[in-house]
């Protein structure tokens, strides 16, 4: 599989970003995608979370101004993100990985877009 994201930039505190993601490849039928974030200095962490089936899982950090969607039938990956804070600041990455894969960390997905640059200046 094969992953590139985009939609990154730069937005003031409180506006609106939409992060996409496109994959490619041999797609499982039970694939499970998600969003992480690695800001300056600080070790990557997980943002958002949907299966195939659109189960959503979210941190806490950013429940209620994030939404994460998929998009089956064109293997796309959104992240909409709304009151954005300084802190959301961050390289944004997605991945892919089974369902096991998931529930064994981030070592264990089995592919990774490029990443996305979001920067928000309050």
């Amino acid at each position: 599989v094969q992953l590139q994201a985009c939609g990154g930039g730069l937005v003031q505190a409180g506006g609106s970003l939409r992060l996409s993601c496109a994959a490619s490849g041999s797609i499982s039928s039970t694939n499970v995608m998600g969003w992480y974030r690695q800001a300056p200095g600080k070790r990557r962490e997980l943002g958002a979370v949907i299966t195939r089936g659109g189960s959503t899982t979210y941190a806490d950090s950013v429940k209620g101004r994030f939404t994460i969607s998929r998009d089956n039938t064109n293997n796309t990956l959104y992240l909409q993100m709304n009151n954005l804070k300084s802190e959301d600041t961050a390289v944004y990455y997605c991945a892919n990985g089974s369902p096991t894969g998931w529930g064994r960390g981030q070592n264990a997905l089995d592919a990774w877009g490029q990443g996305t640059l979001v920067t928000v200046s309050s």
